[in-house]
């Protein structure tokens, strides 16, 4: 990677293709054309060394070196806040997306006659939450499609409590417009949630400019971190709403003082962070998320949406059909191709035989590459698609 300085002497690094710039980050290129970021990425060097170098000291000094610990996962807040545009008493660290979403739908307070509204097309993780206030008759869901139109889904919200919809859906790859909808939901004070994990990282977003109350996403997909290690957002003003159902000794403002009995939260969204924390995935993941603060998501953002068109338009050429309507508004990280004539585990299958990674998902062949990947190995695979 090349750097360069500046007219006042900082480092930056240096022009041309973001791939090119941070290659050397991600050894798995040497192994695989990885199109499987929608559900586990490879790690960073960086990444991979901050989680050895703890492993080391944890193996060489046990927990003496414990402030560098805190220093870690206050550092992950601090990064995770500046990549969504939060304030870093809004972060909280959980360990998966589900544990996220849990949270708030357990912690918000129900009454008969609430409405959510909520969307089919959702990974189990943003559907069975939902799904299960309504089979405890707490309230109601309208679900609707992604493909619906804004006016549809300003119907939906009138009147509604909560509207929970992904960033981006796992297996079509359609991108919300999470501005549109938020406003929407601003202007009929409904809460809106949003799973995160198939677009952050990969895609800008601001939790202020979309009035997001409440966001989850784990770390190990777009972020590029390890697994079992996530992220927790919910807006200061609405943190007194969402009780933590999940309540351990950290959850409280005197967390500190064993011998405290006194049981008032935390004023921060630490309350929602049960105990211990995962710490050597902490140390993973704010690499990861300080290397995506550094490379600048506004410029990975074209750079994953144009191999991602790449890899359909190819498809297409060849004779395959493209799950859904893919539009620049619209287009992410993730695409779902078919051939009628061949199953798409026997696609994955062949593709694996000549070191490039993809997923078979409900009949659907799911690629998904991040900012590293070439566009001539995106024609590699175009090439070696059967």
């Amino acid at each position: 990677m090349g750097f360069v300085k500046d007219s006042e002497g900082t480092s930056s690094i240096s022009a041309g293709p973001l791939w090119k710039q941070y290659r050397e980050e991600f050894p798995v290129t040497q192994n695989l054309v990885y199109l499987n970021h929608a559900a586990v990425a490879p790690l960073p060097r960086r990444t991979a060394r901050a989680m050895q170098d703890l492993a080391d000291d944890a193996l060489k000094f046990g927990s003496l070196h414990y402030d560098r610990w805190l220093d870690a996962y206050e550092g992950l807040r601090v990064a995770v806040a500046r990549l969504i545009g939060a304030q870093r008493s809004e972060i909280a660290l959980v360990k998966n997306t589900s544990e996220g979403i849990s949270m708030v739908a357990q912690g918000l307070t129900w009454h008969p006659g609430d409405r959510i509204v909520a969307f089919r097309e959702e990974f189990p993780a943003n559907y069975y939450p939902w799904l299960r206030l309504e089979g405890t008759k707490r309230c109601t869901v309208d679900w609707l499609s992604v493909n619906d139109p804004l006016e549809q889904i300003e119907i939906a919200c009138t009147g509604a409590k909560l509207l929970a919809i992904s960033f981006v859906q796992y297996l079509s790859g359609f991108r919300a417009d999470l501005k549109a909808i938020g406003e929407i939901c601003r202007r009929h004070h409904c809460f809106f949630f949003v799973d995160a994990i198939q677009g952050l990282g990969a895609f800008p977003l601001n939790v202020e400019a979309c009035h997001i109350d409440a966001l989850a996403a784990d770390g190990h997909k777009w972020m590029l971190g390890p697994e079992g290690c996530a992220i927790l957002y919910v807006r200061k003003s609405r943190q007194d709403e969402i009780f933590p159902e999940e309540f351990g000794w950290t959850t409280v403002a005197g967390y500190n003082d064993y011998a405290s009995r006194d049981m008032a939260l935390r004023e921060d969204a630490g309350r929602y962070e049960c105990g211990t924390l995962n710490t050597i995935g902490c140390f993973g993941l704010r690499a990861s998320v300080e290397m995506l603060l550094e490379a600048g998501v506004e410029r990975i953002a074209p750079a994953v949406e144009g191999l991602a068109d790449q890899l359909a338009e190819g498809a297409v050429k060849k004779g395959y059909q493209i799950l859904g309507d893919r539009t620049a508004e619209n287009g992410a990280g993730i695409v779902a191709v078919q051939n009628p004539t061949i199953d798409s585990r026997k696609v994955v299958h062949d593709l694996k035989a000549q070191g490039i990674l993809a997923a078979p998902r409900q009949g659907w062949v799911r690629m998904s590459p991040h900012f590293y990947i070439s566009p001539e190995e995106i024609e590699r695979v175009v090439a070696a698609l059967p």
